[in-house]
């Protein structure tokens, strides 16, 4: 990178601006489509249903954020905390994830797909990859200098962004005078646990790990001064970011509640397409389509500067700008040919993260209220890896790789219904973890990891 410049006393405006930034990375495609879906959903039931998304839509990458700013560092840093091992593996499927093999050539696939394909009618390979090379060859141009994706993305694109979503909104506030239909059986039992689970869709709190680690970059480069005030000024941005996701999140479920006979759509892209066009005809087609291009668009050039920026740090023989162009391509390869079978691996991978990025976050959070009396070794690592291993037992259960011999071990724990049952096995792991490191503390185990973490905690606390 270059070289950041002078300290800055526009540290408000700086804050708003890389604010506007990462919510443009958040948003995508998924983030668009889910929520409207969610309204025609849950029905009657709206509010405990949107609640538990924003749970794990808004504030869990809010909190992944403050992570980071606490910890100082990226996500591999923070990872370590769990042993070597997952220090490694977790990482690199994280970026992976949310990169080139699931959401990054997402961001192509969908643009496609919702804003390009109904509107001009083009079918093929061949139209899917002209489509393609254009999207991601404009991504890759706004990421190809990560000091200049501040101005690229909060000044002038999630602006525009903003303006169209809001738009839409309010609009579709004005002109929908439907009445919330019966929630569907999945909302009608449980509307917040299944909310939350439709939250962990979005991606972002993995992603939050990635992004949280550029927003500090963004902030240094500008000139925010070290220590407090640069972790402030990024959890200041995370709390501006997440509470624009959750107005955006409650407009779009509102569409999603009061649309003409909510019941007739089978995903959220075709019922916003319609109600574009029940608002404004034609043009609202265009606007609809311009949306879905920006969502998407933006979200592509944060995740080819995360990916890229992470994986320069994993091997740095090779350089941000070259891994840049590889990510970019492997996403326009995978885009223009389809993601069936990306998406068949992707999902049980995605599950299977969660629980782990999860329970690090938490305990990376918590770890600060024991100002430093007890030393979290054994606290990171016996919870982080029963959060793993339930996990990878739920999804060798989905999967059906010996569902009857793994289904009797894990659906005693509550919530196993809706995909949460690692959630009390993951707190039993973390009171015995703390346990021992309270009554057996492990003198200098924590020092490679809490190197990382010691100087912005006591700034924060000073």
């Amino acid at each position: 990178m270059s070289t950041p410049k002078a300290p800055t006393k526009k540290s408000p405006m700086l804050i708003v601006i890389t604010a506007l930034m990462l919510f443009s990375m958040f948003f995508g495609a998924g983030n668009l489509i889910f929520p409207p879906m969610l309204g025609a959903q849950a029905g009657e039931n709206f509010l405990p249903a949107i609640l538990g998304f924003l749970g794990t839509g808004v504030l869990l990458p809010v909190l992944a954020v403050i992570a980071i700013a606490l910890s100082g560092n990226n996500v591999r840093d923070l990872a370590r905390r769990g042993g070597w091992l997952f220090g490694l593996v977790f990482p690199v499927l994280a970026y992976l994830s949310i990169g080139a093999f699931y959401a990054l050539p997402r961001t192509g696939a969908v643009s496609y797909s919702t804003a390009i394909q109904p509107v001009l009618g083009t079918e093929g390979i061949l139209a899917s990859g002209i489509f393609n090379l254009i999207f991601f060859g404009i991504a890759f141009a706004l990421a190809y200098n990560p000091n200049s994706i501040v101005n690229n993305l909060g000044k002038f694109l999630t602006p525009v962004l903003l303006v169209l979503l809001v738009l839409l909104v309010v609009l579709a506030m004005i002109n929908f005078d439907g009445v919330p239909g019966s929630p569907d059986a999945k909302y009608t039992e449980a509307p917040f646990p299944t909310g939350l689970v439709e939250g962990y869709l979005t991606m972002d709190s993995i992603a939050a790990l990635a992004f949280g680690i550029i927003v500090i970059s963004a902030l240094r480069y500008k000139g925010m001064p070290e220590g407090k005030p640069l972790v402030r000024g990024t959890i200041a941005a995370g709390l501006v970011a997440g509470a624009l996701l959750a107005v955006i999140y409650v407009g779009l479920g509102f569409i999603g509640q009061y649309i003409p006979d909510p019941g007739q759509y089978e995903d959220g892209a075709g019922l916003l397409a319609d109600a574009a066009l029940l608002i404004m005809g034609t043009p609202g087609q265009l606007v609809f389509g311009l949306i879905v291009l920006l969502a998407c668009l933006t979200t592509a050039v944060g995740l080819i500067a995360s990916t890229s920026e992470f994986f320069e740090t994993l091997l740095p023989g090779i350089q941000y700008k070259v891994w840049a162009v590889i990510f970019s391509l492997m996403s326009f390869a995978l885009a223009t040919l389809g993601l069936d079978t990306v998406l068949a691996i992707a999902a049980p991978v995605i599950g299977f993260l969660y629980p782990s990025a999860i329970t690090l976050i938490f305990i990376t959070l918590i770890q600060p209220l024991f100002r430093g009396r007890v030393r979290f070794h054994w606290t990171y690592r016996v919870a982080i890896w029963v959060a793993v291993a339930w996990a990878a037992l739920m999804t060798f259960n989905s999967l059906g790789w010996g569902t009857s011999a793994i289904e009797p071990l894990i659906a005693w724990s509550p919530m196993h219904s809706v995909e949460m049952g690692w959630v009390l096995p993951t707190l039993i792991g973390l009171v015995i973890g703390l346990v021992i490191d309270i009554v057996r503390p492990a003198p200098g185990a924590e020092q490679t990891p809490d190197a990382a973490v010691r100087e912005p905690q006591e700034q924060v606390e000073a």
